[in-house]
């Protein structure tokens, strides 16, 4: 019994450090996303700072940071896979943080921008395997909040961004908030390296056993009585597994990913915009996307038990609906206190559905495949993250009314509430099948 007890508490202790430090890292993650948007307008008004900076150019260099997400996430879910969670982790604290200190040091348009998209590559690299490493820590049942609480990371980075912002840029500058970007290099990553296992359950996946005996030990993470080590053809590892058996799933998983990033960024670019048009001033303009970005944590944590509780697709399909709902309801004539309520809840139904959606994905994989499936997941789903801002801006210059753009952006909820009602029943929970067996632990051990 004390050792039942013991082995319990170590395991606590190793998902409580798992979940802090991965939830430490999209913080950051979510602060170097953000950060450009906090001195852009320094950029536009002073040519002194990298040179002269056009609207035009200032829009494109925004990009480059996207689609850097997006190559190294798809780039990262294989070598996930194939190398492990820890070191693709470890190592991508290391790129992005050296990647917003070289960017700090920027002279010129040319070298910030392609710093941008430099960073973007480790940002999305972490992103796509954050994911994986906590839902094989996470304890069952509580595998959908332990993903939520550590993709609140993201959002509370950006809030994190814009309060620094407020209270540092005038007196650090656009060069002082990147470094702070950089920070993760002298404070996460030696912390990390030391206190953030491997995954047993991908190295009980790769037959590396000894290995994964010696991290069961010293975390208290049980391993199955027996496993597989030897995968037949159609087990294949990383994309060729995603792209195999799983096709279709994964196809409109991705496509739920892009329709979730869609609404993310295209209110987090523009709802300020928006709001200033509907006649509050530029304070109370920015007090809604606090409020937004608040809900979306709040909300994910509270969505996240119930997809502990009832599965995370009828949770997910759920908010995409009540997102959409929320965003049609803006339109409404109701007072400020009611809209601030309303904005909350779009906040849960986007930023929020788009936390639940990598809980969901993460555990929708069998071990081999989980990286590849978090990664395409966040790769191809920033294809939305670049199509959002535009379509935003779209929709203002096309001259519609605000009450039309709001019906725009809730008709896109409708899409994400199909997507995530068609994605097939899961599967992940099939290993690979047994080519020869072989025991790990006794047959007390947990099932992973």
């Amino acid at each position: 019994m004390t050792t039942d007890l013991s082995q319990h508490a170590l395991r606590r202790r190793t998902v409580s450090w798992v979940v802090a430090l991965a939830t430490v890292g999209l913080i950051f993650d979510g602060y170097d996303l953000v950060v450009y948007g906090t001195v852009v307008s320094g950029f536009l008004r002073d040519a002194s700072q990298i040179g002269r900076v056009t609207p035009a150019t200032a829009g494109a260099l925004g990009s480059y940071a996207l689609v850097g997400v997006l190559v190294g996430a798809l780039l990262a879910g294989s070598v996930g896979d194939l190398l492990g969670r820890r070191k693709v982790m470890l190592f991508s604290y290391a790129w992005f943080s050296v990647g917003m200190a070289v960017t700090a040091i920027s002279t010129t348009t040319a070298m910030f921008g392609l710093m941008r998209f430099i960073t973007g590559l480790g940002v999305g690299a972490l992103v796509a395997t954050t994911g994986a490493l906590v839902s094989e820590y996470a304890p069952k049942g509580r595998k959908n909040l332990c993903n939520a609480i550590t993709y609140s990371g993201v959002p509370l980075g950006s809030l994190l961004a814009a309060m620094l912002a407020i209270l540092l840029l005038h007196h650090i500058g656009w060069r002082g908030m990147f470094w702070i970007g950089a920070l993760p290099l002298v404070t996460l990553l030696p912390i990390a390296y030391f206190k953030m296992p491997e995954s047993a359950a991908w190295l009980v996946s790769r037959g590396r056993l000894d290995e994964a005996r010696a991290v069961s030990e010293r975390t208290g993470v049980a391993l199955p009585e027996r496993v597989t080590v030897t995968p037949i053809a159609s087990d294949k590892a990383g994309f060729a597994g995603l792209f195999g058996s799983y096709l279709f799933p994964t196809i409109m998983l991705g496509l739920m990913s892009a329709t979730g990033l869609v609404l993310v960024y295209s209110l987090n670019t523009w709802l300020p915009e928006l709001m200033l048009r509907a006649g509050f001033d530029a304070k109370g303009s920015l007090s809604f996307l606090l409020v937004l970005n608040g809900g979306a944590v709040i909300g994910a944590l509270a969505g996240s038990r119930m997809a502990d509780r009832f599965g995370p697709k009828p949770v997910v399909a759920a908010c995409f609906l009540i997102g959409s709902i929320s965003i049609a309801l803006l339109t409404f004539n109701v007072p400020v206190g009611m809209l601030l309520a309303l904005v909350a809840i779009v906040g849960l139904g986007t930023s929020g559905t788009q936390t639940l959606i990598y809980g969901f994905v993460a555990n929708y994989y069998r071990t081999n495949v989980r990286g590849a499936g978090v990664a395409w997941c966040a790769g191809f789903g920033r294809l939305g993250g670049v199509i959002g801002p535009v379509l935003g801006g779209a929709l203002i210059s096309s001259g519609l009314a605000l009450n039309s753009i709001f019906y725009v952006l809730a008709m896109i909820g409708i899409v994400g509430t199909v997507l995530t009602l068609v994605v097939p029943k899961a599967h992940g929970a099939r290993e690979m099948k047994a080519a020869r067996d072989v025991p790990v632990l006794g047959p007390e051990a947990e099932k992973l």
